[in-house]
C-alpha cells in the first residue's frame, strides 16, 4: 500500500478540549463491512472515547456508517463498542494513570499504517477548563500570524 492511499481521519474536537498527556498506537477490532466503510470515508470519530472493562479497552461513540454495506443476515450497528488491542502492561500502566490522575482516554485519529491495518491513535488526555481553552486558541492564532508574518 503506498503512501497515498493512507488516509487520517482526525478528532479536531479533542486537540482543543482536552490537554494531550500521553499517546498510544493501538489496533482495533473490526468487521470486514466496517473496514469498508471506514476505507470509503463514513466514518464519525469526534464524540467518541475509551473505557476500560474487564482488564480490556473498549472504544465508544465511534460512528461507522454501515447504510450500503449491510446485508440481510447483519445486524451490526453503527454505534457498537470496539475492542481495542494493546497488550497487558500497556493496559495496567493506563488504568493505574487513569485511576491516580483522573484523565480520560480519547481517540485522536484513526489511519492506516505502511501494512494497510487500521491503527488508533489514543491518548491519555485532560480536559481543559473555559479559561484554558481561551489562552489556547490564543496561541493557536498567534502561532498562524507568525507564519503570516
Amino acid at each position: 500500500m503506498s503512501n497515498k492511499n493512507l488516509k487520517i481521519f482526525q478528532n479536531r474536537k479533542a486537540l482543543f478540549n482536552y490537554e494531550i498527556i500521553q499517546t498510544f498506537e493501538v489496533g482495533i477490532v473490526l468487521f470486514g463491512n466496517e473496514i469498508r466503510s471506514i476505507r470509503d470515508g463514513r466514518v464519525v470519530i469526534d464524540n467518541s472515547y475509551a473505557v476500560i472493562k474487564k482488564n480490556e479497552i473498549w472504544i465508544m461513540n465511534l460512528f461507522i456508517d454501515l447504510k450500503e454495506l449491510k446485508n440481510k443476515f447483519d445486524n451490526s450497528d453503527n454505534l457498537r463498542p470496539k475492542k481495542l488491542l494493546l497488550k497487558r502492561k500497556q493496559i495496567e500502566k493506563i488504568s493505574h494513570s487513569l485511576k491516580s490522575n483522573n484523565y480520560t482516554m480519547v481517540p485522536l485519529d484513526l489511519h492506516f499504517n505502511q501494512k494497510g491495518f487500521l491503527k488508533v491513535k489514543l491518548a491519555l488526555s485532560k480536559g481543559r477548563k473555559k479559561a484554558d481553552l481561551r489562552e489556547y486558541k490564543k496561541q493557536r492564532d498567534w502561532k498562524k500570524e507568525k507564519q503570516k508574518l
